[in-house]
């Protein structure tokens, strides 16, 4: 009807052009129930009728299609419980027996979930960047913006503007184990290849560290040192550094080429190859997305 045609639910309606003389436009009010009503009513709009038939009938045909597919699956796999499947005679064998002289990790597990599972870790981690991401675009609020609500937000999550005294106590306890907390992080990081351990648990001590720092000194303090950049570019750099590292082992196992890296004597702190760094990726990655989902939750912002 912009063109002068005739609207099928208001009628003709005249529409004023740029450069034509002024006409008297009549303005004709919108029946929003009679517009519902057109729209809406499958005994009148056939289109609609046929839509939500046709969207039922293709969800259970979606449905239906990926249960058949899965069950297709399955049927290929072999007998639970048979003495001959891989699970039992090969990989969990090839894991204990080769493991050590193959990844250089005391650490079965370790060696197991950095090296010969390394591309599931990398889809872990890449989850864990993804959510933090999804929570900050969802929850976080725009620290330059002047708005009265916006400022009232800030300040009510702000320990400091109902309770002007800081917790000498709490802080006093801060200050002793924020350190040893973060000590004992890196020792599990750095020893996960040798002893229990590893990224993800090393990396969610560190987090609860940093959880206890800023509920003792506020958020203020704790910019001194991590802000949203930070974690951007710890996130992005560990992400990057872990995809290179397993780049380069696949490309080199796929060929059958000899890894320039070496293995390093068992036992010794700097052994297993790249397993020592992809940790270290891992606790990094972990230890930020923790910290940034415990401050955007708690504040709506990093």
């Amino acid at each position: 009807w912009m063109e002068g045609e005739t609207d099928p639910l208001q009628g003709r309606v005249e529409v004023k052009r740029p450069g034509q003389e002024t006409k008297k436009v009549v303005q004709i009010p919108i029946d929003y129930q009679k517009i519902e009503e057109a729209v809406y009513n499958t005994d009148k709009n056939l289109n609609m009728k046929f839509f939500r038939v046709f969207y039922k009938v293709m969800s259970a045909i979606l449905c239906f299609g990926i249960i058949a597919v899965l069950l297709w699956t399955v049927s290929y796999l072999p007998v639970t419980g048979n003495p001959s499947n891989p699970n039992n005679n090969e990989v969990s064998a090839r894991y204990i027996e080769s493991g050590l002289q193959e990844t250089g990790a005391v650490n079965v597990v370790t060696g197991m979930i950095l090296d010969y599972r390394a591309f599931d870790t990398f889809g872990e981690s890449c989850v864990l960047f993804i959510a933090s991401c999804c929570v900050l675009i969802l929850l976080r609020i725009d620290l330059g913006s002047s708005s009265g609500q916006l400022k009232r937000r800030l300040a009510d999550a702000d320990d400091r503007y109902y309770e002007p005294k800081n917790d000498v106590i709490l802080q006093q306890v801060a200050f002793i184990l924020v350190p040893l907390i973060f000590i004992f992080g890196i020792y599990i990081v750095l020893n996960g290849h040798l002893s229990p351990g590893g990224g993800f648990s090393g990396g969610a001590i560190m987090g609860a560290g940093l959880m206890i720092y800023v509920t003792a000194f506020g958020f203020k303090d704790i910019r001194r040192f991590f802000t949203y950049k930070t974690y951007q570019r710890v996130v992005l750099c560990s992400l990057l550094t872990y995809a290179a590292s397993k780049c380069y082992s696949f490309y080199t196992g796929a060929n059958d080429i000899h890894s320039i890296i070496p293995l390093g004597t068992p036992g010794a702190i700097l052994s297993s190859g790249l397993i020592l760094v992809l940790n270290i990726c891992v606790g990094l990655i972990v230890t930020c997305t923790m910290y940034a989902f415990y401050a955007v939750f708690r504040k709506g912002e990093v």
